[in-house]
């Protein structure tokens, strides 16, 4: 026993020095050793590689169980159906499993499920339904799991401790100094140093496009929302004014901490309900040019990193220019999509930090200002679609309200209203064809 406390504190001081020194402190200043871009490219070889094997095994493979079982079965009700020369009920129930699918995977329902993969990336909540395929492809997963959980998922850990514990010291410290330039100065770079931190702490590879396009102070910030985890990717390059609810408990803490350093707009659960209160507040922190440029999701929700959905408009009337931003994980390390109606935050912070990586694309966009003439609403549409255009993304009308809420009496009776029209078009040109003939 003796011999193991040694032993211990050695191995315990060899951790610490290479979370202090290999990877704290050269994220604190913005720097890297490269150690996390060879592991990228590893990990790309390793999954191109698997992805080979995948392809050779589907190959020599005859097809899936479950379709051979779908079409036996349909063929045997047909076969059953031509020999007693009768119609039966069971019939029609493979298509009308199948149309009643179709419906069900609607174009705004997908967007609250995890992204479809080309191919299996070693995670196994990614494909759940993987089969055996070949000795060395399960070696290489079984190491891949003693990897992301033995050692990536204790310095993960370790990493996001001191940077949040460090962002509610460093944010409190600064709170108490006198209103000054140089409180400032120390507020942003105390914000910066944090959320770098973390982002190392996820193994964030972020490549940033456009930086001459940064959002500037008196400014708004608008992008599309994915995760979470967005704030950090946004403010490792750059400090923002976070927008949003108070809440209790330990986010609370780090809500407060960082309001007295920084002038963070929070609202109580009332304010948020009351539209024209929010949107005093943020007009006044907009007036003054000196403040952060304010960072907002005008998407109101998560969407799983495969198109943009409606902007809320209350984001667009404040004034001021706007800087639209897009972001684009790529989904072959992890999925960083936040699925809050199945995963609360705990649960989907242990999944991202499990997962390989975090890489994704930050586009910055030309500053948008509000045309002569142009409400809002069109406004909105205008910076979502130059979003949309710029990361790749699918761009939507639907509001992204409908993952947790029912289709707007408004909207209903609008297509019922277009369904109209079609079909007394469709009368006309009937008549109009029977009065020729």
């Amino acid at each position: 026993m003796e011999e193991v406390w040694p032993a211990l504190m050695q191995l315990f001081q060899l951790w610490m020095f290479v979370v202090l020194f290999l990877i704290m402190m050269p994220a604190m200043f913005g720097l890297s050793l490269g150690v996390t871009g060879v592991y990228i490219q590893v990990l790309v070889r390793i999954l191109e590689w698997a992805t080979i094997r995948i392809q050779r095994g589907l190959q020599n493979e005859p097809l899936s169980l479950q379709c051979s079982q779908s079409v036996g079965l349909h063929s045997s009700q047909c076969s059953q159906c031509s020999v007693l020369g009768e119609f039966s009920l069971s019939d029609v129930l493979y298509f009308y499993k199948r149309g009643v699918e179709t419906i069900v995977d609607d174009q705004v329902t997908q967007r609250f499920s995890s992204e479809e993969l080309a191919s299996w990336n070693l995670l196994t909540r990614t494909n759940q339904n993987f089969q055996y395929i070949s000795l060395r492809l399960t070696i290489i997963w079984g190491l891949g799991v003693l990897v992301r959980y033995g050692i990536l998922f204790p310095l993960r850990i370790t990493l996001a401790l001191i940077g949040l514990s460090w962002l509610v010291v460093g944010t409190s410290l600064v709170g108490s100094l006198p209103e000054s330039s140089v409180k400032n100065w120390l507020s942003e770079l105390v914000h910066l140093t944090c959320y770098r931190i973390c982002a190392r702490g996820l193994s964030a590879t972020v490549h940033y496009h456009n930086k001459e396009n940064r959002p500037q102070k008196g400014g708004i910030c608008v992008a599309n929302h994915t995760t979470p985890i967005d704030v950090v990717i946004l403010a490792n390059d750059g400090c923002y004014a976070m927008v949003g609810q108070i809440h209790g408990g330990l986010l609370g803490i780090i809500q407060r901490s960082m309001v007295r350093s920084c002038p963070h707009v929070w609202f109580e659960r009332s304010e948020m309900k009351d539209r024209h209160a929010v949107t005093s507040r943020l007009r006044d922190h907009v007036a003054e040019r000196t403040k952060l440029p304010i960072l907002i999701f005008p998407e109101g929700t998560c969407v799983n990193n495969t198109s943009v959905m409606m902007f809320k408009k209350g984001s667009f009337e404040i004034g001021g220019t706007i800087h639209p931003v897009a972001i684009k994980y790529d989904p072959r390390f992890g999925d960083a999509f936040w699925n809050s109606s199945k995963y609360n935050m705990v649960s989907y912070v242990l999944r991202m930090m499990t997962s390989w990586a975090v890489v994704v694309n930050v586009w910055y966009l030309p500053a948008m200002s509000r045309q002569e003439g142009e409400d809002a609403t069109h406004f909105a549409n205008r910076v979502k679609s130059a979003i949309a255009a710029q990361g790749g993304l699918l761009d939507l009308a639907w509001d992204g309200g409908l993952k947790r809420a029912r289709v707007k009496e408004s909207f209903r009776q609008e297509q019922q209203k277009l369904y109209s029209s079609i079909i007394g078009s469709l009368g006309f040109h009937a008549q109009n064809f029977a009065l020729v003939t």
